[in-house]
């Protein structure tokens, strides 16, 4: 057995790639529809900030979704292995991304040797599953010394309001921050930075366009089935990923952990 894949791997097809065809369901977000947009930025931003931490090194990408971020490690790093449980999307990331390795696996059970990669990545994705800390363990196990895990959630407290339950129906457990620091901690992993994604002022200022908040207009519109209007419309399909700031924890007063929407951890294997 390879010591980063199963030798049941076959390689992408060379040539350009194909056209999406996952659907939108609401368990990962898909780049190039508008309604999308915001979403996809948000999550875009994050791999930005991140990649740099992968150049020249062999990556995990545990819960690779459609793809895009793997491929953008892929421009950096000198390996990416791309795993996700859904065989659909893992046939459309073979097709679109000929640069990932994608495998289909449980990311309780990584199908990688002890100490075979420097980075596992793991942006939104650790909320949709049961066994949390069994998959973090399992990152230490796949990870050699000295490597490093990158781990991006929503904030369980801006996401999911005074809520027990996740508002979204793909997700088992959403985390604060201290609870996703104490999970990491609890894996063995040392020297753990947490950091907040937060709205730009470009991004507050379409939030009191749209009566407050940018995020409840699009929830609203989804949740009734109801035709966009053309501002909302145009306002999401015109986000970037440079209107959100990403903030290290206790960087300065005004933007506190707690009140980022999404949290990310860099932590490193001892």
């Amino acid at each position: 057995m390879n010591a980063f894949v199963p030798d049941t791997f076959h390689p992408g097809p060379a040539g350009p790639p194909a056209e999406p065809v996952l659907a939108l369901t609401g368990e990962r977000t898909i780049p190039g529809l508008d309604v999308e947009n915001y979403w996809f930025r948000r999550h875009q931003v994050v791999y930005q900030q991140l990649v740099p931490h992968c150049a020249g090194r062999d990556v995990l990408e545990a819960g690779c979704g459609e793809g895009y971020g793997a491929d953008l490690i892929a421009g950096v790093a000198r390996r990416v292995i791309g795993l996700d449980y859904d065989a659909a999307t893992v046939a459309h990331v073979r097709a679109r991304y000929p640069r990932v390795a994608v495998v289909r696996a449980n990311l309780a059970e990584l199908p990688l040797a002890d100490a075979s990669v420097d980075a596992v990545v793991s942006f939104q994705v650790i909320e949709h599953l049961w066994d949390q800390a069994r998959f973090v363990r399992e990152c230490a196990r796949v990870l050699r010394p000295s490597g490093v895990l990158m781990v991006s959630t929503p904030n369980r407290i801006t996401f999911s309001p005074g809520r027990d339950t996740p508002v979204n129906p793909f997700h088992t457990r959403e985390l604060d921050a201290a609870e996703l620091r104490q999970l990491i901690a609890g894996a063995g992993f040392s020297a753990i930075r947490l950091s907040g994604v937060f709205h730009g002022p470009r991004l507050r200022d379409m939030d009191r366009r749209h009566g407050g908040s940018l995020i409840d207009a699009q929830i609203a519109r989804a949740v009734a089935d109801a035709p966009w209007p053309a501002a909302l419309l145009n306002d999401v399909a015109a986000v970037t990923a440079g209107d959100f700031d990403i903030v290290e924890a206790g960087r300065d007063d005004v933007h506190h952990i707690d009140d980022s929407l999404d949290l990310i951890a860099i932590a490193v294997r001892p």
